[in-house]
């Protein structure tokens, strides 16, 4: 008999919390998929303080669904949200000053060696050297695969000028510094994120030269406490300019991904793409083919709005590995929008993510 998603959440309703509740009751859980006998779910924190007196929770949960009929394997993650920003209280009651704010932005410091955090195993960048193919969307579903298949995964939103991550991953909290020099970044769908999004009004456009760029991009890489990550995914902006350039140079990336639409006008900006990372010395780990094909959900129809197979004929042709084609559709438009990934949920589009998560790994790019 297949175990059900009710049935699952029914046994994590079982699982008590040192503080009173459950797992359920305090919603607690994020990402709970039930793939054949196949269980993945992500037990969210509200605190990182929370986070760490909780793993036999976790651990608990975890055998209590493997022992289930039907449960073959299960995969449990521990996240948490930031903590907030308090000010510590005066003697006598009432509140201090707020903790120093951070300013974001400005020329980049002088630094010896490389900006790529200790604690992070890999850099993987998401580009295509043009807009509106969508390398934003990419990111995100592929960071939350990547979370689901166990694998510690954070998302920097390297797009200065047009960051999307924080809507599309459903957070918009400032992320605290408690010290004026360090970040705290935000979790959600179990990846880590840090967005310049989350630092700047929304409404204000960015207008900034070059040196404040790449000093926002040392920031967000360097001063952020990533924590232990298998692979920090850097979604790029269009182009191939000091974003970039910084990146390849002082990050030590593993490699790039690119992704492209079908049609020709997408790939000779993807080409251009490629060899600039072929002259920053940044490999290429493959192409993905975005926007590959459209199936009418009323008819069934299936349309090649964009061209189909352009992506792997060029990946044949570079002698390149190709990653897979992802269709586009509502759901997952709809999805971005929404904040929730549609990777972070079942179905054909969130199979299509997991399955080129799965690849990397087997890859052992992540």
């Amino acid at each position: 008999m297949a175990v059900t998603r009710s049935d699952i959440e029914a046994q994590l309703n079982k699982i008590e919390l040192p503080d009173g509740g459950s797992l359920m009751s305090r919603d607690w859980v994020r990402a709970l998929s039930v793939e054949g006998g196949e269980v993945r779910f992500v037990i969210e924190a509200p605190t990182p303080e929370i986070a760490r007196q909780i793993e036999g929770v976790r651990a608990a949960a975890e055998r209590a669904v493997a022992e289930m009929p039907g449960v073959t394997r299960v995969s449990a993650a521990l996240t948490a949200h930031a903590p907030s920003a308090k000010a510590p209280p005066r003697p006598g009651g009432g509140q201090g000053q707020e903790p120093p704010s951070l300013k974001i932005g400005g020329h980049p410091k002088p630094q010896e060696g490389s900006m790529k955090p200790a604690s992070v195993k890999s850099i993987v960048a998401v580009g295509s050297g043009k807009g509106g193919v969508g390398k934003s969307t990419v990111s995100s579903n592929l960071a939350v695969a990547l979370a689901r298949a166990g694998k510690k995964v954070g998302l920097l939103d390297a797009d200065i000028y047009g960051p999307s991550q924080p809507r599309m991953m459903g957070v918009s909290k400032r992320p605290a510094s408690p010290d004026g020099k360090t970040i705290e970044p935000l979790h959600a769908h179990g990846v880590t994120l840090m967005s310049i999004g989350l630092m700047l009004d929304p409404a204000k456009a960015v207008v900034w030269r070059g040196p404040m760029l790449m000093g926002a991009l040392q920031q967000m890489i360097s001063q952020v406490q990533w924590g232990e990550l298998d692979v920090l995914i850097v979604d790029l902006p269009p182009g191939t300019g000091d974003v970039q350039l910084t990146l390849c140079q002082k990050a030590e990336p593993s490699g790039a991904i690119i992704v492209s639409t079908p049609q020709d006008v997408a790939l000779l900006d993807a080409r251009k793409a490629m060899d600039m990372f072929s002259t920053l010395k940044t490999p290429i780990l493959g192409m993905i083919e975005n926007m590959s094909t459209y199936v009418c959900p009323e008819c069934g129809h299936e349309a090649q709005i964009f061209g189909h197979g352009g992506v792997k004929a060029e990946a044949e042709k570079m002698g390149l590995p190709f990653l897979g084609s992802l269709p586009i559709d509502l759901d997952t438009r709809m999805a971005g929008d929404s904040g929730t990934p549609i990777a972070a949920g079942d179905g054909p589009a969130a199979a299509a993510y997991a399955a080129l998560a799965q690849r990397l790994i087997d890859g052992g790019i992540v």
